[in-house]
Parts: structure tokens; C-alpha cells; sequence
């Protein structure tokens, strides 16, 4: 990755260098004439309370040029464009007599004139143009059009006699200036009685039964957005009482007050009106709106157009009536358990949603389309539910190429077989495999050149809980509930340790509410196998040179000669002529030093003893049997919503029921007195895990973006350590973006290991989002963080969380980054530069490494959080 890291910082010098030409060679006022005023600023006052809301403020029509950290970049940009490209390429052509003969023979003339069109005479001034943004000139047409849209939403407000002036404010600099928006509100109007006139009487009884929670009240100032807000409550309060064919558009209000004359009391009586539907072929005869229930639902499965309902068969279930064509291909409980309308209930809005959802849920059907057929009482329905499946079938195909710090270039492929409604219940299997092949980057970790990676599983998921007892009453079906298993594996040669594993798990998720969401995992069995434990200190090369490096004070030892090579590797030292053989000659080295009446010092032998623990930690195979518990709430509505918060809580457990267990199946124990399965120590810990993320949207297109992290795993009872698959590490394109991945922490310890983890890890993100040019958007952030080993067999008091002290080895990176919206996803480029490292001596630890030479670049796709 060095190679790519000084080639990202030689495109980053580059743009630097790009971005103070422009800079320094554009004229802010290039394109402003001596007649026109360039718009910096613009301030809002309502009776002299000067306004920051940016609703309010983005009523203006006119705004100032966007600036990047000040400084106008897309109004440069867009300076450089020539306003005439065509002109002055021609004026360049004439310039000299001869020129453009000269031209038409070298190029011909038909090349002369496309030239005309290339990128270098044109092209570049419309690119320009594109990307940036033309000088905002003071119009006083959109200034007036800014004072009518101020005046209209304070008249919303209830200050109806409102009015607004501007003033031009010219600014010191020349030929520039601000708008200031003055509003002089009067006294706000307020309501004093309401009544209603609701011609329905069926309407009239349910508006009684709720008049209190209306968003209009007595005695409150007049606000529109109440009687908006009371219009959507009462057409929600109708369509879920039994009125299915409600429109909002029957309710409407008068205001009984002239509010062009002020007065005194400034108080106004309201009434509300809420009239009955006109009937579609004679817009004088009107409908009583009416409470309806349901008097019969159809559900037709396998649903064709060109189906006749003479060619449908038909089975009646729990007051469903099921047509179909042929033989029903599903059971008529899962198509019944999809549909929340009941016989003989009234109709609900929110059981058309639910219908909706649930059947969109089963990963079966396309889209549902409901009908609703009144009778010709006008109480009665008959519900008609179309269901087109979905292909019974379908193939997905993944390639991609991939580049890592371990392989020069890799290609990954991919395959999954879907098949929908496997047992009739609306069930989905699939059935994935993947492999990859790599080219590595240090052929010294392996013997081959080459790496391969291979796995698949197979999942099945069932549209609702599959448990031995029933779960309904607990988890209805409205809230899309699912369960999970998987059965997978997945082998890996020449990476690393030539790891395999094997996982079985069993969840079950369900939502009660848009914005919250619950995950079980019953049954989490992970069993990893390291293959090739021999290539440990090939592959943990830190490790590897730590240990070579105690071993040089032992060259000569007697006994100790079998142990070394001459230049194994002399990249790891090149001032040494003897270097540990691999394996056997470190492993040796390991046991001499940890064998009883060795002759080395306490504090070597407490050294290779940390470095054997981690040996066997790291090459040891795992057999992990956890249950865990996820809640998740996300306030966001959309994609566009940029005011939104999200929470995730996360409870592990490991090992558990395997040691109770013990007491009915003994186990037999390894020399450490570990219980095993399978000759296997099985892990056993406590994992909780807090992860809030907030964003806060400052304007239209800028965001402010927070998260915060805090992750514990504390091992007991049949292990001391957490295995490495479930520890924590910390650096990375999605963490503290100043460090690679894995090289941060733990504590204060200076890039220890190849792959450093912990059993604690606290994050703190912050991130500041504006846009720059067009789909180019920029970032500023802070992220501070580290990991820590804490209740478990960690003795280096570096890398140990002891007390509230240790938040002294939090690190802070700061950096700015650039982004590219390519719609469906986010291109992102980030350059992290270390701010405060704990890994450094007290007095160095501010600003040591803040230049860009020791910047850290991290290439991801989409927002980190």
C-alpha cells in the first residue's frame, strides 16, 4: 500500500497546488459590472429581532455565492470560463495573416472548425461553467419577490397586517453589498371560539370523541401549520374509524373576522367545516360519509390479468376466500397471516398500510394491488387483494476486483441461487457461493504466489418467528417478523494463517414501528480452524522482529547456534548477519527462554513469554457459541432527511450454556483446565456495545454529523482472552481516519503488532459536510478514539485501561476529505493527519506528525456514519 499511498499524496499536492491558483489568479468581480452590485449577504429582522431560522431564511429568492471555508470557489470557478470561446478563438486565429491557412493545410479545414469545438476552446469554459456558479447579482425583482414570500409566511403566523421593506446595504469593498429584509409584524391575531359545521353524522361523533386532542385550540395565536397538521389528524382519525373513502379535501375552515381591520382584541372565531363527498357523475348530489366493515374479503393468489374468474378455483379459510388458478401453491395460513383485514370490522387505514408492508415483507409477491367495493348500502365492503408472484427463481451474479495490503490485485466472483416459497409458507432460500484469487504482495509470506479463498452458505428465511410455541400475541404480524437460518463456510489458502471456518446461525428480527427494530440471534456458532500455524511469524512480521531482536543477545549461547540462518529476511534487520529460523528455529528460541533454569533476565522471559501467549492465542482454533440482542432505532423518515438520530444497543453472550452443560455432559480439559468440545476450548464472555450517531442539518446542503462508540467484551470462566474474530481494533476508512486500520493502540503502545486488538474501544466522530462543485462535496473531521485490554490476561500496563487516567491515550486525528456522488453511492477520499498520538513521549504527542508526509489516506465508499 506504500505505492499507493505516495501516489494519493502526490494527487493531493497536485489539487493543493490547483486550488491556490485559483485562488490566487480569480477575480471575485470579474463578471460584475460597474453598474451591478455582487449579493454577500443577506439579513432578516422582524421588528428589529434579527432571524436565524433557516426555514425563514430560505424563503429569500436571491442568496449570496455558496463559499467553501469562505472563500468563494464555485464563483471562481466559474470566472474562468470565457464568455465567448467561439470569439476568441477566431480572434486568435486572425491574428496573424497567415495563420489560419496555415491551419486548413496541416489539419484541413473541416479539423479547423471541429477544433473549434474541442475541449481546449470550448469544452473547458462550459465544464467551468457547469461546476461553478455565476456571480449573484442584486436583482430587485427577486428581492421584492423575497419581501412578498416573508409577508405571506408571517401573515401564516396570525400577523395579518404585517408589512416589509428592504434596504440595500452597500459594503465597504466595491461593487459589492447586502440586503437587509425588514418585516414590521403588528399585533398577531388569536382565536377566540370555534365551531364546527360537519354534515356527515357519522363524522360528527368521532370528531366529538377526539375534540381535545385537536391542533387547533382556543386562546392559541393563529398558525397555519396547525390547521394543516388538525387536517391530516382528522382524515387519519376517519380512514382508521371505518370512513375508507374519506378525502382531505371535504375539510376546510373559515376565519369569521374581517383580519384586514385591526382592532383591540385582535381576536378571531373559527369554524370548522367538513362537508360530504359529491358524487362523481353528478356534482350536486352528495353522500353521507359512512362507517364501513368489511362484509368480504378476497384474496387472489397467483393473480393474472388474463384470468377469468370463471377459470379461478376457490377454498374458504378463517373467513378468507382464496381463488386461485390450477392447484394453490401456497398454504392459505401464510397468505391469511399477511392480511390484517378481519369480517365483519370496520376499515382502518393503518391495516391497508400493514397489509401492504406484510405482503411486500413475504419476498414472494411484486406489489399488492387492494380494491374496495362498497355495497349499496354504503356500510358494507368487499376487499379484492391481488397477488402476482414474483419468479420462482431468480440469479445473482458478483465480480469485482480488489486491492489489499496482503494481495497486489484480486478478483472476486460470487453467485446466489433465490428460491421463493420453498415449503408453500412464502419461505426464501438461498443459496450463495464465492471465491477469489490474488496476487500477493510479499511472496515471503507464502511459499506459493498465489491466494484463493472459497465459501457459500445457505439461508432460509421464514416471514415469521419459527419457535415451538406461539409467538403472536407477543410479536403480531404487523410487525414483520422473520426468522433466520444459515448454515455457511468458507476456506482461505495463503492468507495468513489458512483459516477455516464454520458458522451455523439462527435469529429472528422483527419492527415494531418504522423507526425501531429488534434482532435476535438465538444460536450463534462460529468454529475457526487454523491451518498453516507455521506461517505465524511470517505473517506477524512485528512480532516476528521483536522476537528476533531479544534473540540477538543469544547468538552465542551454547545450544542456541540450530536456532538462527544467516539473512532468513534482511529486510527485518539489516544489521544483523543472524536471524531466527521460521518456525523452528523461533519456536525453539521461545522454549529455551521459557524453560525452567533458562539463564535469561526476568524481564526477557516476561517478553517472550507475551509474545508466546500471543502465539498460541492467535494460532489456536476457536469454537465460539454466543446468543446476542440488537435494538436499533433510527429517527431518519428518508434519504433526504438530514435532521435524524440513530441508536443501536447490542448484547452478547458466549459460552454460557456450554459450561451449564458441564454438569450434565462432562467435558474433558486441556493442560490449562479449559473445557473442551471437539478438543476445542470453547470462548466464553460478556460483549455490550452503545453506538448513537446524530446529524444536524446547518443549512440546505450543508450537515454537521456525530457519532459516538463504546464497546466492551470482558472474558471469564473458560477463557482469559477474547478471540481475535470478536475484538475490537481501531484506525480505518470508518474510525480515526489518521491511522491504518489495525495500527492504533492498544493504550499508548506504538504500532505493537501486525494486527493490534482489544477487548475496549472508544470512538468519538465528528464530521462537518458542505458541498463544493456540483456532485463534489468536502469534509472536515475530528475522530479521537483507541482501544484498550482491560479484565483479561493483558499485563503491559501500555496497553491496559487501568482508570479514568487512561482517557489520557484517547487519540485525535483530524483531516479533510472529498467526496463524489455518483447517486447510488458515495466515492469518498479521506486524509487523516495525526493530531495527538499517546503513542509518542509526552512532550511530542501534540502536532509531531502533522504534515503531509505522514498523512494517512483512506479510500471508502459512502458516509462512514
Amino acid at each position: 500500500m506504500r505505492g499507493s499511498y505516495g501516489l494519493l499524496r502526490y494527487w493531493a499536492k497536485i489539487g493543493l497546488l490547483l486550488l491556490m491558483l485559483t485562488m490566487v489568479g480569480c477575480n471575485t468581480l470579474k463578471k460584475v459590472e460597474d453598474d451591478e452590485l455582487l449579493l454577500i449577504k443577506n439579513s432578516i429582522y422582524a421588528d428589529d429581532e434579527k432571524i436565524s431560522n433557516e426555514d425563514i431564511r430560505g424563503l429569500i429568492a436571491q442568496k449570496p455565492n455558496s463559499t467553501v471555508l469562505g472563500y468563494p470557489l464555485r464563483l471562481n470557478l466559474y470566472n474562468l470560463a470565457k464568455e465567448n470561446p467561439d470569439s476568441s478563438f477566431t480572434d486568435w486565429l486572425h491574428r496573424k495573416e497567415k495563420r489560419e491557412q496555415r491551419l486548413n493545410n496541416f489539419l484541413s479545414k473541416k479539423q479547423v472548425d471541429r477544433l473549434r469545438e474541442s475541449f481546449v476552446v470550448k469544452g473547458a469554459s462550459d465544464f467551468f461553467k457547469r461546476i461553478g456558479e455565476p456571480p449573484a447579482i442584486i436583482d430587485t425583482a427577486l428581492t421584492q419577490k423575497s419581501i412578498e414570500r416573508l409577508e405571506a409566511y408571517y401573515n401564516s403566523k396570525g400577523y395579518f397586517n404585517n408589512s416589509g421593506a428592504y434596504t440595500i446595504v452597500n459594503s465597504k469593498r466595491k461593487k459589492r453589498a447586502e440586503i437587509e429584509y425588514n418585516i414590521n409584524l403588528e399585533k398577531p391575531f388569536h382565536i377566540d371560539t370555534i365551531t364546527t359545521n360537519i354534515a356527515s353524522k357519522d363524522l360528527d361523533s368521532i370528531y366529538n370523541t377526539t375534540v381535545e386532542a385537536s391542533f387547533v385550540k382556543q386562546g392559541e395565536q393563529f398558525d397555519l401549520a396547525n390547521f394543516n397538521n388538525e387536517r391530516e389528524r382528522l382524515t387519519a382519525l376517519f380512514r382508521n374509524s371505518g370512513v375508507y373513502n374519506f378525502q382531505e379535501s371535504s375539510i376546510n375552515y373559515d376565519i369569521l373576522r374581517d383580519t384586514t381591520i385591526a382592532a383591540d382584541d385582535q381576536l378571531m372565531d373559527v369554524q370548522l367545516n367538513i362537508q360530504n363527498p359529491r358524487s362523481v357523475n353528478d356534482s350536486t348530489n352528495t353522500n353521507d360519509y359512512r362507517i364501513h366493515r368489511f362484509k368480504k374479503i378476497n384474496i387472489y393468489a397467483d393473480y393474472q390479468i388474463t384470468a377469468t374468474g370463471d377459470s379461478l378455483k376457490s377454498i374458504d379459510y378463517d373467513n378468507y376466500t382464496i381463488f386461485y388458478n390450477n392447484e394453490l401453491k401456497y398454504r392459505p395460513k401464510a397468505l391469511a397471516d399477511a392480511i390484517f383485514f378481519l369480517k365483519d370490522s370496520i376499515y382502518r387505514d393503518l391495516d391497508r398500510i400493514r397489509t401492504y408492508r406484510q405482503i411486500t415483507n413475504l419476498n414472494t409477491f411484486k406489489y399488492p394491488n387492494i380494491e374496495f367495493i362498497p355495497d349499496s348500502t354504503r356500510t358494507q365492503l368487499t376487499s379484492n387483494i391481488y397477488l402476482a408472484p414474483r419468479p420462482k427463481f431468480s440469479l445473482n451474479l458478483d465480480f469485482d476486483v480488489t486491492h489489499s495490503n496482503i494481495q497486489q490485485v484480486g478478483t472476486v466472483f460470487g453467485a446466489t441461487v433465490i428460491t421463493r416459497n420453498v415449503f408453500g409458507g412464502a419461505e426464501t432460500l438461498n443459496i450463495s457461493a464465492r471465491g477469489s484469487v490474488g496476487l500477493l504482495t510479499n511472496p515471503s509470506l507464502s511459499n506459493e504466489t498465489f491466494t484463493s479463498e472459497l465459501g457459500g452458505d445457505i439461508n432460509i428465511t421464514f416471514p415469521r418467528i419459527w419457535f415451538p410455541f406461539n409467538t403472536e400475541k407477543i410479536i403480531p404480524y404487523y410487525m414483520l417478523p422473520q426468522s433466520r437460518f444459515l448454515i455457511g463456510t468458507n476456506f482461505q489458502q495463503n492468507l495468513g494463517l489458512d483459516r477455516q471456518s464454520f458458522n451455523t446461525i439462527l435469529s429472528y428480527n422483527w419492527s415494531p414501528s418504522t423507526s425501531l427494530k429488534n434482532n435476535i440471534e438465538l444460536l450463534n456458532v462460529e468454529f475457526v480452524r487454523n491451518v498453516n500455524t507455521d506461517n505465524f511469524f511470517n505473517v506477524y512480521q512485528n512480532t516476528y522482529s521483536t522476537l528476533d531482536g531479544i534473540a540477538d543477545d543469544f547468538e552465542s549461547e551454547p545450544g542456541f547456534e540450530d536456532f538462527y540462518d544467516e539473512n532468513v529476511d534482511p529486510m527485518l534487520d539489516d544489521n544483523d548477519e543472524l536471524n531466527l529460523l521460521i518456525p523452528e528455529g523461533a519456536n525453539s528460541f521461545i522454549d529455551a527462554i521459557l524453560a525452567p533454569g533458562s539463564s535469561a533476565d526476568s524481564e526477557t522471559v516476561a517478553s517472550v513469554q507475551s509474545i508466546d501467549e500471543r502465539q498460541q492465542r492467535l494460532t489456536e482454533n476457536n469454537l465460539i457459541f454466543a446468543s446476542n440482542y440488537t435494538f436499533t432505532k433510527d429517527s431518519r423518515t428518508d434519504i433526504n432527511d438530514n435532521n435524524f438520530y440513530q441508536l443501536r444497543i447490542k448484547l452478547e453472550s458466549a459460552g454460557n450454556l456450554l459450561s451449564i452443560l458441564d454438569g450434565i455432559v462432562p467435558y474433558n480439559k486441556n493442560d490449562d483446565d479449559q473445557l473442551l468440545v471437539f478438543s476445542v476450548p470453547f470462548s466464553q464472555y460478556v460483549k455490550t456495545e452503545f453506538d448513537f450517531i446524530r446529524h444536524w442539518e446547518l443549512s440546505s446542503s450543508e450537515v454537521l454529523a456525530f457519532r459516538s462508540f463504546l464497546g466492551m467484551a470482558v472474558p471469564y470462566g473458560n477463557s482469559e482472552s477474547i478471540p481475535f474474530v470478536r475484538s475490537y481494533f481501531a484506525g480505518g476508512s470508518n474510525d480515526n481516519r489518521a491511522w491504518n486500520a489495525y495500527e492504533l493502540g492498544p493504550g499508548s503502545t506504538n504500532n505493537l503488532n501486525d494486527f493490534n486488538e482489544a477487548n475496549l474501544k472508544i470512538a468519538l466522530n465528528l464530521e462537518y459536510r458542505f458541498p463544493i462543485a456540483g456532485d463534489v462535496k468536502g469534509a472536515l473531521f475530528a475522530d479521537a478514539g483507541n482501544i484498550w485490554n482491560v479484565f483479561d490476561n493483558e499485563e503491559n500496563p501500555d496497553a491496559v485501561f487501568s482508570d479514568l487516567g487512561s482517557l489520557a491515550d484517547i487519540a485525535l486525528g483530524t483531516g479533510l476529505g472529498l467526496r463524489y456522488d455518483f447517486t447510488y453511492f458515495v466515492f469518498r477520499l479521506d486524509m487523516g493527519l495525526k493530531t495527538y498520538n499517546p503513542a509518542e513521549e509526552a512532550s511530542r504527542r501534540w502536532f509531531s506528525d502533522y504534515n503531509l508526509r505522514n498523512a494517512v489516506f483512506n479510500i471508502g465508499i459512502n458516509y462512514p456514519f
